[in-house]
């Protein structure tokens, strides 16, 4: 994984973000240390994921959810999967919509 200073970076954006493309992800530093990760998403999926992974306000959304399934408040798959097809006409995935 290559560390590049924050500095060079704004000299030489293009050539790094080329480089992101082949060689893969470019930890930014600032002092010497890790400040940002500069990386090429594959498609729009993965970027949405990446952006989820680190918002705060979606993890606090999901840490919440944990404690009501430990709680016996949560859904079972089945009844997950009858609330959404009600909703939105889908099936669970790999089943027929």
């Amino acid at each position: 994984m290559k560390r590049v200073a924050v500095a060079d970076l704004q000299a030489q954006l293009k050539a790094y973000l080329d480089e992101c493309r082949t060689e893969g992800p470019v930890v930014l530093t600032e002092d010497g240390r890790p400040v940002a990760v500069l990386l090429v998403p594959r498609d729009e999926e993965e970027l949405e994921r990446l952006v989820l992974t680190h918002s705060p306000r979606f993890q606090a959304v999901l840490e919440q959810s944990r404690q009501s399934i430990d709680a016996g408040k949560g859904l079972s798959r089945e009844v997950f999967w009858q609330a959404v097809e009600q909703r939105t006409g889908e099936k669970e995935p790999g089943g027929e919509p």
